[in-house]
C-alpha cells in the first residue's frame, strides 16, 4: 500500500527551529511510485543562506569549545532516536525517492554505523605528545574544530549521504549546515528534529532546502570553512573549483562507471547474482551500482543466460509493498533521461538483450517505472558505456584476456568502485594491485566500506585528497595544531637569533 498522498508544504531548519524563508521559489516533491506531488519544498535564497550560516557561526563558538563528554553524550542519544525511528526514515525515503523498503532500512542502518563511529570520536581526536624534545621543552599536537561545515547532498541516499557527514562534522565541534537534494528532502528535516531531541544546541545543525542559488552562496560565504559534496562529476567539479578558490576545504565526490571483471573461473551463479544485485538494486541509482560486466573469454555466453534468467523474475513494484525488489527512478525527467540512453544504445549498435522501457506496474499508471535493462555486445564511444547512466541498466562488454579487461576498466575517467569475480588468488591479488578505483571488491560487487574506513573514489569520481567519514572523515573535519611549550626556567633566558634547534 502506498502512503496517503498529501501535499504539505516543508521549510528549512534554522536556529533549532523550522523556519519558512523568504518563500520566494518552491519545488515540487512527488511520490516517486505514484507521480503525485506530495509536498512543496521552498528555496533558500542567498540571504536565506546568510541568515542561517550567521547563526551556525554564532553557535559554532560555544559548540566547539563543548567537552568531548557532552559532544559524545548527544551523537549517543541521536543515535538512539534513528535507531528508534528507522522505519520511519526508511518510509520517507521509499516514498520520495522511490527505493524499496529493504535497500531504504539498508540505508539508514549503514548511516547508523557512522553515527556509532562518531560517539568514538574522543578517541579519535586525541593528540600526541613528544616529551623532552630539547632541555625543558615538550611538544605536542590538537586537532580543533574548523567553525561551519557545509555538506551538499545526492537524491540517492536522502538519509545516509547526510549521516556520513553530519555525525562526523558535529563530534569534531562543528556548526553544519545540511543543503539536501530538493527531491527527497524529508528525512534531513526529521533528523534535524531528532537532533535537537537528542540534545544538540540551537543552530549547530541547519537545514536549507534549494536549488543551485544556495549551493552557490554556501561555496562563497565567508563563515563556511568546508564543504562536502556528493552528485554527478560537473557538479562536483564545480562544487571543489569555486569552493576551493573561496578558500575552503573541500572534498566532492563526483559520478561513477564501475566495471566488474568476471573471470573464465568465476563461479558463475555467484557472478550473476553479484551483477543483478548490483546492478539493479535501487533501480540502478547509486554510485556504487555496477554499471558494466566485463566477460572474460568464454564465460560472456552463460553469463549472459544466468542474467537473463535473473530478470525475468525480478519484481518491480512500488517501494512498499513487500514482495517489491525494485522500485521506481526519483522523478519524471530522470525517467526520460535513462529511457534517451535506452534508445541511444539500441541506436548505437549494442545488443537489447532485456528492456525494461515496456514495463506498467498494476495501480500505479503515474509512477517513473522503467524494468531492468541489459545489453551485450557494449563497447567504448556508445553513450551507454561512457556515460553515467544512474538507471537499471547493465552493460555487457566482452573481452578475451584479463590484461584487456583491465586497460579496459582503467581507461575509465571514473575511478569510485571496482569488482573482481575470480577463484584465482593470485589474479584477485593483481587485480586488487592494478585497478584505478578507490574501492575494490574480490567477489563483492557492492565494496562500500564499513564506517571505520573511509569511503571515496579516484580519478573523476573525487575531487579533493580526503574521503568520506572514518579516518579522513575526522582530518577533513578538524585542523592540525602543534604547540611547542616551556615554563619559565632562569637557566633558559637569553636572547638567541639563531634558528631553534633541539638540543
Amino acid at each position: 500500500m502506498s502512503m496517503t498522498t498529501e501535499t504539505t508544504t516543508l521549510h528549512h531548519w534554522i536556529g533549532g527551529r523550522p523556519d519558512a524563508g523568504a518563500g520566494e521559489r518552491f519545488g515540487e516533491v512527488t511520490e516517486s511510485a505514484t507521480g503525485e506531488v506530495v509536498a512543496r519544498v521552498p528555496f533558500a535564497t542567498t540571504d536565506d543562506v546568510d541568515r542561517a550560516v550567521r547563526v551556525a557561526a554564532e553557535a559554532a563558538v560555544a559548540w566547539g569549545r563543548a567537552s568531548l563528554g557532552q559532544r559524545s553524550r548527544v551523537m549517543f542519544a541521536f543515535r538512539e532516536q534513528v535507531r528508534s525511528r528507522a522505519d520511519e526514515l526508511a518510509r520517507i525515503a521509499t516514498r520520495e525517492h522511490g527505493k524499496v523498503l529493504s535497500d531504504a532500512a539498508g540505508e539508514v542502518h549503514r548511516g547508523l554505523e557512522v553515527i556509532e563511529f562518531a560517539c568514538g570520536l574522543p578517541h579519535l581526536l586525541k593528540g600526541e605528545i613528544s616529551g623532552q624534545v630539547s632541555n625543558g621543552i615538550d611538544s605536542y599536537s590538537l586537532r580543533q574544530p574548523l567553525g561551519v561545515v557545509a555538506g551538499i547532498t545526492p537524491f540517492n541516499f536522502p538519509v545516509m549521504v547526510p549521516l556520513w557527514m553530519a555525525p562526523m562534522a558535529l563530534a569534531c565541534g562543528n556548526a553544519f549546515v545540511l543543503k539536501p537534494s530538493e527531491q527527497d528532502p524529508s528525512a534531513s528535516l526529521l533528523m534535524a528534529e531528532m537532533l535537537a531531541e537528542a540534545g544538540l544546541p540551537e543552530g549547530v545543525f541547519t537545514v536549507l532546502n534549494g536549488d543551485k542559488e544556495a549551493v552557490d552562496a554556501l561555496l562563497v560565504h565567508p563563515e563556511v570553512k568546508a564543504v562536502s559534496f556528493v552528485g554527478s562529476t560537473p557538479v562536483a567539479k564545480h562544487v571543489y573549483e569555486t569552493g576551493t578558490v573561496h578558500g575552503k576545504r573541500v572534498q566532492a565526490l563526483g559520478g561513477a562507471k564501475n566495471h566488474a571483471i568476471v573471470l573464465p573461473d568465476a563461479d558463475l551463479g555467484l557472478a550473476a547474482d553479484g551483477l543483478v544485485s548490483a546492478g539493479y538494486g535501487s533501480a540502478g541509482q547509486r554510485c556504487m551500482a555496477v554499471s558494466v560486466a566485463v566477460a572474460v573469454g568464454a564465460i560472456a555466453d552463460p553469463l549472459i543466460e544466468q542474467l537473463q534468467e535473473r530478470i525475468d523474475k525480478l519484481v518491480v513494484g512500488d517501494g512498499t509493498d513487500a514482495g517489491s525488489e525494485m522500485g521506481p527512478l526519483v522523478s519524471k525527467a530522470h525517467l526520460a533521461r535513462v529511457r534517451g540512453y535506452v534508445d541511444a544504445g539500441e541506436s548505437e549498435g549494442a545488443t537489447l538483450v532485456a528492456d525494461g522501457r515496456g514495463l506498467e506496474v498494476e495501480g500505479r499508471p503515474g509512477g517513473h517505472w522503467i524494468g531492468p535493462t541489459l545489453f551485450d555486445d557494449v563497447k567504448p564511444g556508445m553513450s551507454i558505456y561512457d556515460e553515467e547512466i544512474f538507471g537499471p541498466v547493465l552493460c555487457v562488454v566482452r573481452a578475451d584476456s584479463y590484461d584487456d579487461a583491465i586497460r579496459l576498466t582503467n581507461a575509465s575517467p571514473y575511478g569510485n568502485g571496482a569488482a573482481i569475480f575470480t577463484n584465482d588468488g593470485g589474479a584477485a591479488r593483481q587485480f586488487e594491485q592494478e585497478v584505478t578505483a578507490g574501492m575494490v571488491g574480490i567477489n563483492v560487487p557492492i565494496p562500500v566500506p564499513m564506517a571505520y574506513h573511509s569511503f571515496g573514489g579516484w580519478k573523476d569520481s573525487l575531487f579533493g585528497d580526503l574521503h568520506v567519514h572514518g579516518p579522513d572523515g575526522v582530518r577533513f573535519y578538524t585542523r592540525g595544531k602543534v604547540v611547542t611549550r616551556r615554563w619559565a626556567d632562569p637557566a633558559a633566558r637569553g636572547v638567541n637569533l639563531g634558528f631553534p634547534v633541539n638540543e
